[in-house]
């Protein structure tokens, strides 16, 4: 089944060229379906590429979805077109009397600094309370995921002494050997991340309710959730392309950054040629996620 989308959005015209099955609102209104209503909150500066990532993997289910993408009022983001935001984009205020199946927030160029130091943090604050009630299951992305556990439990983010950037080896802890979540998933796999703090396993086996369902020996804690599937958190990001990281590295060493190359990243001295070993493991979860935290739970009336 498909994803309901704006035929307008540049992300219709990319997976409809992937053969990904899309649907426009006029065709979606057609369907004798009630839709799972996902929502996502779209943090990253580079918005077009992250809502492209994102409905590609959600396109992936059974399901046919109705994807509402979210912007925050308390800061205008100056990487994406304002006609894009306006066209495409709702403020919170304005789905906030609505309920959803599922809602991802995504993660946020903001690391390094402290949470409550970001310009959008109350807001942010309001909208974490309002998903505690509306959203049947949250999934929480990269600097989401630390600032929602810092909200919710007081578990804070650690600094690293240099940025966990490339592809990194993943391993499920005994909890996660049982979990739905990663049915399907090798007992050994790979996610790639890109930050410059990290979440201690320690720090979370503390919270009673919370479980690290895989980890990893350069990213730490990973995969973590609630015991009532309410709240999922992914320090790394599933979602990225084949380039994405490629693009980063470009980027800051374009700004004089001093920056290694992306760990396990380019098979070639070169780095031309990317190994791109996480995509199976990435749909393979947002599947899970929507069949076993959304679809299975979720009430028919919102």
């Amino acid at each position: 089944m498909p994803i309901v989308i704006d035929r307008d959005i540049p992300a219709y015209k990319i997976l409809t060229g992937e053969k990904i099955f899309v649907m426009d609102k006029d065709r979606a209104v057609s369907q004798r379906i009630r839709p799972i209503e996902i929502a996502i909150l779209n943090l990253m500066p580079t918005k077009e590429d992250t809502e492209t990532q994102f409905m590609r993997l959600l396109s992936n289910s059974p399901l046919q979805i109705n994807i509402t993408l979210v912007k925050t009022s308390s800061y205008t983001s100056t990487h994406t077109a304002a006609a894009h935001l306006e066209r495409f984009y709702k403020y919170f205020d304005e789905i906030k009397e609505r309920r959803f199946d599922g809602m991802i927030i995504t993660g946020a160029p903001v690391e390094c600094m402290r949470f409550e130091d970001v310009a959008y943090w109350k807001e942010l604050e309001a909208i974490f309370d309002w998903t505690t009630k509306n959203v049947t299951s949250t999934l929480f992305v990269c600097w989401a995921a630390q600032a929602a556990l810092y909200y919710f439990y007081g578990v804070d983010k650690h600094p690293l002494s240099e940025k966990c950037f490339g592809i990194f080896a993943h391993h499920k802890t005994k909890k996660g050997e049982a979990e739905p979540l990663l049915r399907g998933i090798s007992d050994t796999f790979h996610i790639p991340h890109s930050r410059h703090t990290v979440i201690n396993e320690d720090d979370v086996k503390k919270i009673e309710g919370l479980s690290v369902l895989a980890k990893s020996k350069k990213a730490g804690a990973a995969i973590m959730k609630s015991d009532d599937n309410t709240k999922v958190f992914v320090t790394g990001h599933m979602e990225y392309d084949r380039d994405t990281l490629k693009k980063e590295y470009e980027r800051d060493l374009a700004k004089g950054i001093d920056l290694k190359p992306p760990e396990n990243y380019f098979s070639d001295k070169a780095k031309t040629r990317i190994k791109m070993n996480w995509t199976s493991t990435s749909n393979l979860f947002y599947i899970n996620w929507l069949n076993y935290c959304v679809y299975q739970v979720t009430p028919y009336e919102l």
